[in-house]
């Protein structure tokens, strides 16, 4: 029973995801904000909005856990498995602004979140910096998208002119959208909750375990269709943004928000010494694989994926304490990531050498 708790609230948070998406972008557009505004708030922290629901309803259940696994194991899984399973299927572009701006914000925002939860909690002014900083980071995006608008004002003028028009007639289902998606996130956010914590207690689970690979997988799920679906129609700078900017949603607003309204999100040793070091370095590790030759190759889509699914398996060796979990960490690493770690330079320093002409 608990099972079908968590897999109907996972639709319903797929479909009040799409609701609030497509309602949101409308509502924006009729407002006239760019399209690149649009791209990296709406559409990446449109698709965040599970994870928002998802942890502030656990926080405010007193589920630390699953409010911090959910937001560690979601950027993990953003990084690790989306952005490999859309690079395994295109090569991604990854824009030159992502390289020297988002990229290193997200970096930045992971490791700022360790050293808050190095203490055993985040607390609430801790979650106040985090929220001020979503704003900060918005407000940024657009200062630089109204500083890169089309020169010509005649054009600007007509074009607003026309969105205006067209944006009074869909203002209404827009706004209706956006109500229905949020009201589908609350009711499917409370249905994932209850039901994952009720499985993690059937299968002698801890809630951080549930929240890092259950809860967190199935509230990435817009991230995952929405990146896909953008590799695959060819719209591969979408498909990093996305990711990129929902995990700087996710640290700031989701994690930030939740300690917020809860006073206080307790981290467990555990999170503290393994996940969150696992999600930094997800983090860290996309500078120097978006940096080579600017895009995401296959083989290094394949790696990310591989390396998520070895993440799964820890935690679930682990988990279940299996004799086979000492020599599976020894293989990952004296094995595994100095091999990685080899490869990366190679293909770093092959991208810096100078090309002949």
């Amino acid at each position: 029973m608990s099972l079908l708790v968590v897999i109907a609230g996972l639709a319903v948070l797929v479909v009040g995801a799409e609701l609030l998406v497509r309602g949101a972008s409308r509502l924006a557009a009729a407002a006239g904000v760019a399209p690149l505004v649009i791209g990296l708030t709406v559409v990446a922290f449109g698709t965040s909005a599970p994870e928002l629901a998802v942890s502030v309803q656990a926080a405010l259940a007193g589920r630390s856990d699953i409010a911090l696994g959910n937001v560690v194991g979601s950027n993990t899984f953003n990084v690790l498995f989306i952005l490999g399973i859309s690079a395994l299927i295109v090569p991604l572009a990854v824009a030159r602004q992502l390289i020297r701006r988002d990229v290193p914000v997200m970096i930045g925002v992971s490791v700022l979140v360790w050293l808050f939860a190095g203490g055993g909690m985040v607390n609430a002014t801790e979650g106040a910096i985090l929220v001020a900083g979503i704003f900060a980071y918005t407000a940024l995006l657009v200062f630089k998208a109204h500083r890169q608008r089309d020169p010509d004002p005649d054009r600007n003028r007509a074009d607003g002119a026309a969105q205006r028009v067209s944006g009074r007639r869909a203002t209404v289902p827009a706004i209706v959208a956006v109500l229905a998606g949020l009201g589908a996130l609350v009711l499917g956010a409370r249905w994932l909750v209850s039901g994952a914590t009720n499985l993690a207690r059937q299968l002698g689970a801890s809630e951080l375990v549930i929240g890092l690979t259950i809860v967190a997988a199935g509230t990435s799920l817009p991230e995952l269709a929405t990146s896909v679906v953008a590799a695959i129609r060819g719209e591969r700078d979408l498909a990093v943004g996305n990711i990129v900017g929902s995990n700087i949603f996710n640290l700031l607003a989701v994690l930030g928000g939740a300690a917020l309204v809860s006073g206080g999100i307790d981290v467990a040793p555990a999170a503290l010494r393994f996940d969150i070091p696992i999600m930094v370095a997800a983090a860290v590790v996309c500078l120097p694989v978006f940096f080579t030759r600017g895009e995401i190759s296959r083989w290094e889509g394949a790696l990310l994926v591989g390396y998520y699914l070895a993440y799964t398996v820890y935690l679930v060796l682990n988990a279940g304490h299996a004799p086979a979990l000492p020599y599976f960490t020894s293989v990952i690493w004296k094995l595994v990531v100095p091999l990685t770690a080899l490869a990366l330079v190679f293909s770093l320093t092959h991208a810096l050498r100078p090309r002949k002409r």
